[in-house]
């Protein structure tokens, strides 16, 4: 009987040890997968020299700095020669498998900056509205290229904390999501470079 208690005591320590040790060895696991996953991220892209968007890339930027005056009429406008800037891109001038994802690009770019430049008196919607017009200029620039670097930042204070990105000409931390109330909130996340 006293044999069976040692074993048996034996086995729990042993089972208990082993299953700290699955719980540190998972702990481990999960942030070997936290630490490769951050590496997989880029921090910077290069693109090829194009002067397509250029004028794309040039209204975009005046749409940011707008924003980042809190000035919603100046960004109306700039939203408007945005909208015009989207509608004259020659979606011909590129190849015939990057047609489609390009027209899908620029129509959500131009619903964008049209809802933009329709909202002069609402900063708050313009600045939803210019958070997602970010993510589609990004991919715009990434298929056809640009004619400058640029930087994307990310600010984590953004749509109640779920943060928000815009592309910047400076790495200079100028935030049009929250203008003079948060100017500075932002970290630059991937630069864009051309080849």
């Amino acid at each position: 009987m006293k044999t069976t208690m040692v074993l048996l005591c034996l086995a729990l320590v042993s089972w208990g040890a082993n299953a700290q040790m699955d719980h540190t060895m998972k702990g481990m696991n999960e942030l070997k997968t936290k630490v490769a996953d951050k590496s997989a991220v880029p921090t910077s892209i290069m693109v090829k020299h194009s002067l397509l968007v250029t004028s794309i890339i040039d209204n975009y930027l005046a749409l940011k700095n707008a924003l980042v005056e809190d000035n919603s009429k100046k960004a109306a406008s700039s939203g408007k020669l945005l909208f015009d800037a989207l509608g004259k891109f020659n979606l011909s001038s590129q190849s015939e498998s990057q047609q489609k994802g390009l027209k899908d690009i620029l129509d959500d770019a131009k619903e964008n900056a049209e809802h933009i430049s329709e909202n002069g008196d609402k900063i708050d919607h313009q600045r939803e509205h210019f958070e997602i017009l970010g993510t589609d200029i990004k991919d715009l620039i990434i298929i056809t290229g640009a004619d400058r670097t640029l930087y994307q930042v990310y600010c984590p204070m953004f749509d109640n904390k779920k943060g928000g990105k815009w592309l910047s000409e400076s790495n200079e931390i100028r935030n049009p999501l929250f203008g003079s109330k948060m100017s500075k909130c932002g970290s630059v996340t991937l630069t864009i470079t051309v080849k």
